[in-house]
Order: structure tokens, then C-alpha cells, then sequence
């Protein structure tokens, strides 16, 4: 090993089991505000309309001031949500599209008295999802990402036999997404479908790097500890950095394009933030606490 890695590694070694009071906090202080969330508003997310049921307009009109269009509506409906429609390669505004859980008819009356003209299937489209068909499709939501969640656990404790590593990747894959509903949570963004698949996705993101930490650590006997989650380390954060990068770049293209993509990349690139601590803070810890127990068991 380098010897700046050494250095680091004898430092881990003396003040690991410490560092893991850090993600513990943030898991604990995570689950706390989400309890207070959820007593607040009856669910751990906020929901758009896609979810909740309601109106979504989009008109094809670039000469349209959104804020004051914004200004204007929410003298009539509290829960409107003013956005631009872009063109992809210009950034140029191409429209706009609203979202409320208004009735139709009124939110129509509304929109055609701003703009001064009828809406009609040339200039616009208006799409209506009833609030009991919304909230059956969150359910089926809710539960494919508790399924998805439960079979990766199976999974898991079924290439690894043992309760401590494969407990540390399911608690890190928890934790990633707790702590990423918490966070957009404070950002005030309201999920919908895109959201849900986002959360989906972070899954299959987050346990990626701590199967490649545990396997390393566990099932290789090249080396020390030490030295088989230094090489982890290296390989993992390359891997996760440069996914962020990839989605953090597309997430600045797409920003006020495309309302689905800017959902979906939000969610992955605050997840794998949280993964990059869940990881090398938690599991490495986890892993390493385990390992030199059973070395002198």
C-alpha cells in the first residue's frame, strides 16, 4: 500500500467504530423527522398530481410570462404549480405546463380567461387522473419498492450465509433511501410517478458498491483487512463518482425540460451522495468490526 494510505488506514484502525456514530446520527435524526412528516401531512412524501389525482394543462404558447401566469392562478387555486416547457437543444420556452388538483372545467376557465383565447386540441393538451386511480397506482408503487427491497435482502443473505454483512448492506440501502426522502422532503419537492421509479432505481444503486466492499472483505484472503478495503474503497468510489457525475451533468440538462428526467436524476444523485457515506463510514465499519471478531474468534 502507498504510504499516504497507510497513514490512512492506521487512523481508521484507531477511530472506526467512532466514525460509525456519524451515519448512526444522521439514520436516527432521518427517521425522527420522517416520523414528524408523517404525522403532518399523512404520508413520508409530498405527492404531485400524478399521485394525488387532479388537472395537468400544457399549452404551446412561448410568449407566456410563467410568474405572472403563477401569480395570477393562485388567486384562484392554492396548489398550483406553474412550470415552462423548454426545447431540449435550445433552452428556448416552448410553453408551459400547470398542475393542480382543481376540477378541469375550472382550471380551463381559468387558464383561457389569462391568455385571452380557447384552448383547444392544436394549442394544448388537458389530462384529468381521478384521486381514487391516483392513489391506487401509488399503492402498487409503494409496493413494488418494498418487494423490490425485500427480494434484494433475500438475495443477499443468500450470497453471503451471514446475518452482520448481509444486515450492513440492507441497513446502508435503507438508510440511502430514507435519508434521500428526508432530503427532498426539505427541498419541498413533490413526488410523483417519476419519483417512485427514482427510488426504485436508487435500490439496485446502493447496494452495488457494498456487495463489491463485502465481497472483497469477506471472500478474498489476499492481504489484510485493511488492505482488501483500501482496493474496495478505490474501486468503489470510482464507480459511485462517476455515476454522479454522469447523472448530475443530465440533471443540469434536462433541468427545465423535462419535469420525469429531472425527478428520476434528482433522486439517484442525492442517493448516491448518502451511499458514498452509508458505505465507507457504516459498512466498511460494520464489515471491519465483524471481521477482526472473527479472525480472533
Amino acid at each position: 500500500m502507498e504510504h499516504e494510505a497507510v497513514e490512512v488506514m492506521h487512523w481508521y484502525d484507531k477511530h472506526y467504530k467512532l466514525i460509525l456514530v456519524i451515519p448512526a446520527i444522521m439514520i436516527v435524526a432521518a427517521l425522527i423527522y420522517l416520523s414528524g412528516f408523517f404525522a403532518a401531512h399523512g404520508d413520508i412524501i409530498l405527492k404531485d398530481v400524478s399521485l394525488t389525482g387532479g388537472t395537468t394543462v400544457t399549452v404551446f404558447d412561448a410568449g407566456v410570462d410563467l410568474d405572472v401566469l403563477q401569480a395570477d392562478l393562485e388567486l384562484k387555486f392554492e396548489d398550483v404549480k406553474v412550470r415552462g416547457l423548454t426545447d431540449f437543444q435550445t433552452g428556448a420556452q416552448q410553453g408551459f405546463v400547470l398542475d393542480t388538483k382543481a376540477d378541469v372545467a375550472d382550471v380551463r376557465g381559468a387558464v383561457e380567461e389569462f391568455l385571452g383565447y380557447q384552448l383547444t386540441q392544436e394549442n394544448s393538451s388537458i389530462e384529468f387522473t381521478g384521486a381514487a386511480l391516483s392513489s391506487g397506482f401509488y399503492q402498487q408503487l409503494r409496493f413494488a419498492i418494498g418487494l423490490a427491497f425485500v427480494l434484494m435482502a433475500i438475495v443477499v443473505f443468500l450470497i453471503f450465509r451471514s446475518f452482520v454483512p448481509s444486515g450492513a448492506v440492507v441497513l446502508s440501502a435503507f438508510a440511502d433511501i430514507i435519508l434521500t426522502v428526508a432530503t427532498v422532503n426539505l427541498l419541498g419537492m413533490e413526488m410523483g410517478t417519476a419519483g417512485i421509479i427514482g427510488f426504485l432505481m436508487l435500490i439496485g444503486y446502493s447496494v452495488d458498491t457494498d456487495i463489491l466492499l463485502t465481497t472483497r472483505v469477506l471472500k478474498r484472503h489476499e492481504g489484510t483487512v485493511n488492505e482488501r478495503i483500501w482496493e474496495s474503497c478505490k474501486t468503489g468510489l470510482t464507480m459511485t463518482l462517476t455515476s454522479m457525475v454522469a447523472v448530475g451533468v443530465a440533471l443540469a440538462v434536462v433541468w427545465s425540460v423535462s419535469d420525469v428526467l429531472r425527478q428520476i436524476f434528482t433522486v439517484l444523485l442525492i442517493g448516491l451522495g448518502f451511499d458514498l457515506i452509508m458505505t465507507w463510514l457504516a459498512n466498511a465499519g460494520i464489515l471491519k468490526w465483524y471481521a477482526s471478531r472473527r479472525q480472533h474468534g
